[in-house]
């Protein structure tokens, strides 16, 4: 019983975005804020349990940061088309995951695999508190500080990027005879 509860929690988190998304859109950001909350805790506490009890499983190897991605480009998106946010911001996290699903479906049966690092985390890290921090200054009226957070998140993501095909090229997965197309 046990064993599938990291998973279930996990897609929880895919549940739990049309709410996230529906408070935002009604400008409701305290309660935007709360599933918001109730997301990244499922996130933390399926993550402590896979690893406290060793049920980690391919599945949520997979599926957890597709939990974390829809989730992030749920809510830019919707800060986006709501004027919260340039546009340009989600235009370019959308280029940077498609990189990064382009790398990986590369790597797929591959002996690399190329897993998050710090700098990874902390622009999704980054992005979370810029995304409080836009709910927070909504909230109470505050002057736009928010701004700032997604630049420095921004940085961190497009810095994560070039760190990810760094491994991906130190790795020999880019030099020419490795981009041949086998043939069986």
């Amino acid at each position: 019983m046990l064993k599938q509860v990291p998973n279930a929690l996990t897609i929880a988190r895919f549940f739990l975005i049309p709410f996230v998304v529906f408070f935002l859109v009604k400008d409701n950001y305290l309660l935007t804020f709360v599933f918001l909350t109730i997301s990244g805790l499922t996130d933390v506490l399926d993550g402590f349990i896979a690893r406290k009890f060793d049920l980690i499983t391919n599945f949520g190897k997979l599926v957890d940061p597709l939990a974390d991605k829809a989730t992030q480009i749920a809510i830019l998106t919707t800060l986006a088309l709501k004027d919260i946010i340039p546009i340009w911001i989600i235009i370019i996290i959308f280029i940077k995951e498609f990189a990064m699903i382009a790398g990986a479906s590369f790597l797929y049966g591959k002996d690399l695999v190329v897993s998050s690092r710090w700098y990874g985390k902390l622009a999704t890290v980054l992005f979370y508190i810029s995304i409080v921090s836009s709910l927070i200054v909504r909230e109470f009226n505050l002057y736009s500080f928010d701004i700032y957070i997604y630049y420095l998140a921004l940085f961190f993501t497009i810095f994560s990027l070039i760190m990810y095909f760094r491994a991906f090229y130190a790795q020999g997965y880019l030099k020419k005879e490795n981009l041949q197309i086998q043939k069986h």
